[in-house]
């Protein structure tokens, strides 16, 4: 059987924009002889609907366009799409998370999901029933389980998550010859190794050839990165057929399809020939590739991040209706690498920087981002403060009663700048973008209502050490490719600095970024203690200097600092999510509570 993966972008509500997009997907997969086309999980609704599924007249027109694209089809293919639908039964929760097959026009088959993930950004127990059955699909000689997405994951080490039920297992005793995993797969660095080794270990159990088809786009904090495969029990490489637009040939695309790209990809289930020889996560890149940059991340993988930035921030732009968008450029690291990216997303002639500087801007840092605003060929100007700051410093003379010039004053120069900021946004339907790291983030090193204004937050999952390998990076590629550094290497080396008094550097208040975010690190990914922190960096080739109790010392003070800014995360925009675990959905904590965990 001819079987094409359509991984489209979705978006949340537009049942309208998504089923057109599906129609049309599956007229150049039958135009192109493929006699099953596969859509991903929800592709229908767009994932994550959230609690837009308590609203009735959601779930109304999701069904209502179901029903529509039945008829809107071409015939003689069958079509698997995910879409949410009422429980017929009379126990449980109201709705389901399910995957149909639509045959000439009328719905032939239909899997519900088993695994309802609640951890990290997912909550899907909270709107939908499991599955009880799980059907097989036969069509043109293939019996076919569909899993959807989690359904698969069962195996993996999920902290707090126990499933009782395999649906896996359940599907692989009913005989099949092929499992389908629709999937709405969040990207994060890395990922795609993990996702290849869970399908070919599936795969090689049950014997049968596994088919991914994972969604792409950006919804909010969720990049999805596509790159849909086929798993091959041989723990061979099933070579893709790329199905260009507007054409009616096929070229060779590779082991996945594009990521963050909508693409349509064939395979043929019965040519046996379609394959490479070769372990499948090999194919991606060694596991020992080198670490040039000292973040545990390969070059091509920091590609592959500052693709899925770009991704996040157009997709944002294009779904909140943003045609273009600003932000202060301080000429320090995080707003370049911040600017960077939004000139990439939306063209430099969408992007605005602004710089705003103060009585304690150095002449340095004014330079380098008038410099890199050139480099980038966007927008460019400058706004000085030192005027409204003065005004506000007299206006809160009096109840200042004289006292000596503290964190006030340096946050009342952020806040003018984020109400500068806004008010540009406010005139010109900007979006304006934050420009701080996950460091700060977790560590507080914000300001309220100032520099934490805006509607997302790109690099707000990329830790201090990340931004600064990720800068490196584009550099070392602009060089490579025979032209000069984008982002001027001044702004990679100078100290960090806010810049809010004079002298003023980051370390003055913060831990060495390197020594910071080893910590940081431990305490969000893996939820150690400090006593945890303090065995695990304590042996030799540690980045975090001293002995088990300075070690323990310092991770106390960072884990109780984190929890301290918690409300300052609550009231931060969206950052887009690149790691296991982001702030924001997900990982929800308490303001209010005492700190234990140290």
């Amino acid at each position: 059987m001819l079987i094409a993966i359509a991984q489209i972008n979705s978006t949340i509500g537009d049942f309208a924009g998504n089923r057109e997009k599906i129609a049309a997907f599956a007229r150049r997969a039958a135009g192109a002889g493929a006699e099953m086309v596969l859509f991903p999980e929800l592709a229908l609704c767009g994932y994550p609907p959230m609690d837009l599924l308590d609203q009735d007249r959601f779930v109304e027109l999701n069904i209502r366009s179901l029903r529509l694209l039945q008829r809107e089809l071409p015939p003689g293919i069958a079509c698997g799409t995910g879409y949410v639908n009422r429980n017929i039964s009379q126990n449980g929760k109201a709705l389901v998370n399910a995957y149909g097959i639509i045959l000439d026009g009328a719905l032939v088959f239909e899997q519900i999901k088993t695994l309802l993930p609640t951890y990290d950004v997912f909550d899907e127990a909270r709107n939908f029933e499991p599955a009880s059955e799980w059907p097989v699909f036969e069509w043109k000689g293939e019996r076919v389980g569909i899993a959807i997405c989690e359904d698969v994951w069962r195996e993996t080490e999920t902290p707090g998550t126990r499933y009782v039920r395999d649906p896996v297992r359940c599907l692989m005793d009913r005989g099949l010859s092929l499992l389908c995993v629709p999937s709405a797969s969040p990207y994060y660095a890395g990922k795609l190794r993990v996702r290849l080794r869970l399908a070919e270990r599936l795969s090689r159990r049950g014997g049968v050839p596994l088919v991914y088809i994972n969604a792409v786009g950006a919804n909010d904090s969720i990049i999805f990165d596509g790159r849909s495969f086929i798993a091959l029990p041989s723990g061979e490489n099933a070579v893709l057929q790329a199905l260009p637009a507007g054409s009616g040939g096929t070229g060779v695309s590779g082991i996945t399809a594009k990521a963050f790209e909508e693409e349509i990809v064939l395979w043929d289930s019965a040519a046996g020939k379609s394959v490479v020889s070769g372990d499948r996560a090999a194919a991606i890149g060694p596991e020992d590739e080198a670490d040039p940059y000292g973040v545990g991340l390969s070059a091509a993988e920091l590609d592959t991040l500052e693709d899925a930035l770009v991704h996040g921030i157009r997709d944002y732009m294009i779904k909140c209706g943003f045609k273009r968008a600003h932000l202060g450029l301080s000429g320090g690291i995080d707003s370049a690498l911040v600017a960077y990216l939004a000139v990439k997303a939306a063209g430099k002639n969408h992007v605005a920087c602004f710089s705003m500087p103060s009585r304690f801007s150095s002449q340095g840092s004014k330079d380098d981002a008038e410099a890199l605003a050139a480099n980038l060929g966007c927008r460019y100007e400058v706004l000085p403060i030192e005027e409204v700051f003065t005004a506000y410093g007299k206006t809160l003379e009096g109840i200042f009663e004289n006292r000596p010039f503290d964190i006030a004053e340096e946050n009342l120069q952020a806040r003018i700048r984020g109400t500068l900021l806004m008010g540009f946004s406010n005139k010109f339907a900007s979006m304006l973008l934050t420009t701080g790291n996950k460091s700060e983030l977790a560590m507080g090193y914000c300001t309220l209502y100032g520099d934490t204004n805006g509607a997302l937050g790109p690099i707000g999952d990329l830790f201090k050490t990340e931004v600064f390998a990720l800068c490196r990076r584009i550099n070392d590629r602009e060089k490579a490719a025979g032209r000069k550094p984008v982002i001027l290497p001044a702004i990679i080396t100078k100290p960090p600095s806010a810049e809010l008094r004079p002298d003023q550097k980051d370390q003055d208040s913060l831990p060495p970024y390197e020594e910071l975010d080893e910590i940081l690190k431990a305490y969000l990914f893996k939820n150690y203690s400090a006593d945890e922190i303090a065995a695990d960096m304590s042996p030799p080739g540690s980045r975090v200097s001293g002995g088990p109790g300075q070690i323990r010392a310092l991770a106390e003070k960072v884990i109780s600092t984190v929890a301290r800014a918690e409300f300052k995360r609550r009231q931060a925009p969206p950052v887009l999510k690149v790691s296991p675990r982001a702030f924001g959905m997900g990982r929800r904590m308490p303001i209010a509570r005492y700190v234990y965990e140290v």
